[in-house]
Formats: C-alpha cells, sequence, structure tokens
C-alpha cells in the first residue's frame, strides 16, 4: 500500500517527529517505508528518516506492506499531518 501525505509540522521531518515516528511504526509488524525526494528509507530507523531532511509542506508516500499495512498507514498519516 502507498499513500502520498504532506508534513505539515513547522519543522518537517526533525529528529523528535521522527523519534515519535520509529516509535508508532515499531509497533506493527509490516513493512514501513518513507519516500521522498527518490529516497526511499526504513520508517523504523530514525537516523534514514533524519537523512531524508523532509521540510516542512512536502509531500512524502508512506509505504507499507504486511497484515497490517492499512492500520500502519493510518496511524502514521494521523502523526504526519
Amino acid at each position: 500500500m502507498k499513500k502520498e501525505i504532506v508534513i505539515q509540522s513547522t519543522e518537517g521531518l526533525h529528529a523528535e517527529l521522527a523519534s515519535k515516528l520509529v516509535q508508532l511504526t515499531s509497533n506493527f509488524s509490516s513493512e514501513v517505508r518513507l519516500e521522498y525526494a527518490d529516497q526511499i528509507v526504513d520508517a523504523k530507523s530514525v537516523l534514514s528518516l533524519i537523512s531524508l531532511a523532509v521540510p516542512s509542506g512536502e509531500n512524502v508516500n508512506i509505504i507499507a506492506e504486511g497484515e497490517d499495512a492499512q492500520e500502519a498507514i493510518q496511524e502514521i498519516e494521523r502523526l504526519l499531518e
């Protein structure tokens, strides 16, 4: 599954938000990745997420594969939008 969302945080995908995202995605058995600017990274890795350097207002794709993929995408969308 793939879903495009907009990063609403005024600081973009910063360290604290990346940490919250990792805590959230770690609860799911699905493989979860974030795509931005032709880069795809593991959404369960803080360093990978920070390396994307996504500024506020930018679109990212959430990609999830597995039995709880839809739920994972919905929860991530709530956190990031």
